[in-house]
């Protein structure tokens, strides 16, 4: 197989395989090139290079070896210094070029914390510092850090920013101990314009790590440097958290990112299907945003192996294509029909089946008519047209219905809750 075909065989595997934040900052720069059983991946920079070592060689050699039928050396190599331009003026881990501010998909749910962030990289150490993000995982937290540091380099490229997870801060400690160079390591950390790390709460319960972070964190804030944290949390809830460190957290701006709306992961799936290039119908798109509750990077897991599966193959992008390409991540597909829907909706509401499938429009049976057509697009994601079969109703009907409960849902919180159980019951 030639070196091309092979590496972006092995990309379309891995994308399956990671997260959408792991393949985009690890894998997609990456060059490559092939012979005799081999595979080379090119690296940017050393430690680029030694992480993807460190944490993925296992998992490619064996997706190169399924891509070529036969075993696969991969190993990997660092660009050559007097062949590449000099080094950009930020350090650490790759600040992914794709995450910007434009293609992070804003709702009710992420618009405080995007504001925020886009405040302080339009006025770094001078709006907000230290900026602390906390969200549940997959919600957006990264691509913001990442937008971040893009459009402060865009707007002074010779600012020193640098985007850290913290598990690398953490062994970068660990290494420099061992190493004794923590000269150097201070060094590297205290002279930044710009921290950027990722998923601080790992410093939980490391008394060195907390206690090097610490005056890292009181050397930048004092010089003027801004510093932007995140977590899984807010800082008030991690346990085994310093609470000098508690309490600078705290010094700027805490901002939450919460799970994004219906509306948000539609729009989410259509911002990425448009940046992959990939027509995506309506139908489709919410079939696949009704499958995630919060994660936001499951959401883009989903949507890639389904452009995977369309493009291996060849099928296009239908519902029925998108149900069989995820499948395997679906183990729980509902069993409920749309007749036991109907059925629960007319024992709840004390009325008849009969009535709920018939021409009678009073009120007493025309808004659990509604319901239960909103249960079964909610539930079952069936077409409008199809619902419309089920009622003897023009799909322009059903479609009327559904707007009405969503809107009512929105305005009622009684009704919310009980459509959230009926969910739950189904589901």
């Amino acid at each position: 197989m030639p070196t091309q075909d092979l590496w972006t065989t092995v990309k379309e595997l891995l994308r399956t395989r990671l997260s959408a934040d792991d393949f985009d900052v690890w894998f997609a720069p990456l060059a490559a090139r092939a012979s005799g059983g081999r595979l080379t991946l090119v690296a940017p920079s050393r430690a680029y290079a030694d992480h993807i070592r460190d944490h993925f060689l296992n998992l490619m050699e064996e997706l190169a070896a399924e891509a070529a039928a036969a075993p696969v050396t991969v190993t990997l190599a660092v660009e050559s210094q007097a062949a590449t331009p000099a080094p950009p003026a930020h350090r650490g881990a790759p600040i992914n070029p794709r995450y910007t501010f434009a293609a992070f998909v804003p709702g009710p749910s992420n618009q405080f914390a995007r504001a925020a962030a886009l405040s302080v990289a339009e006025n770094p150490a001078r709006a907000y510092n230290p900026l602390f993000v906390y969200g549940g995982s997959g919600l957006g937290k990264t691509h913001l850090l990442h937008a971040i540091g893009n459009e402060i380099l865009a707007r002074s490229p010779r600012t020193h920013v640098r985007y850290v997870p913290t598990e690398n801060f953490v062994n970068e400690l660990i290494n420099s101990i061992r190493l004794q160079r923590m000269a150097q390591f201070r060094e590297a950390y205290r002279s930044i314009d710009v921290l950027l790390l990722d998923d601080v709460h790992i410093v939980a319960g490391k008394e060195r790590t907390q206690e090097e972070f610490f005056h890292t964190f009181n050397a930048l804030h004092e010089a003027g440097h801004q510093i932007v944290l995140t977590s899984d949390t807010s800082p008030s809830a991690i346990q085994g958290l310093e609470e000098r460190l508690r309490t600078r957290f705290v010094w700027g701006l805490v901002a939450d990112i919460q799970a994004p709306d219906l509306e948000t992961k539609c729009a989410i799936i259509r911002e990425k299907a448009h940046t992959e290039g990939f027509e995506i119908p309506d139908d489709v798109v919410l079939f696949v945003a009704r499958r995630v509750r919060e994660n936001v990077r499951e959401l883009e897991g989903y949507l890639n192996r389904i452009i995977v599966y369309c493009s291996l193959t060849g099928q296009p992008p239908t519902l029925d294509t998108a149900r069989s390409a995820l499948s395997p991540l679906l183990p729980q597909e509902r069993h409920a029909t749309p007749a036991d829907i109907i059925r629960f909706v007319a024992h709840h509401y004390g009325v008849k089946v009969a009535d709920l499938k018939g021409r009678d429009n009073r009120r007493s049976v025309a808004f659990p008519r509604q319901v239960a057509m909103y249960l079964i697009r909610e539930i079952l994601t069936l077409s409008y047209p199809e619902i419309g079969k089920l009622f003897a109703k023009h799909h322009s009907t059903v479609m009327y219905s559904v707007e009405t409960i969503t809107e009512e849902r929105r305005s009622n919180p009684s009704l919310d809750a009980t459509l959230t159980t009926f969910v739950e019951h189904f589901r």
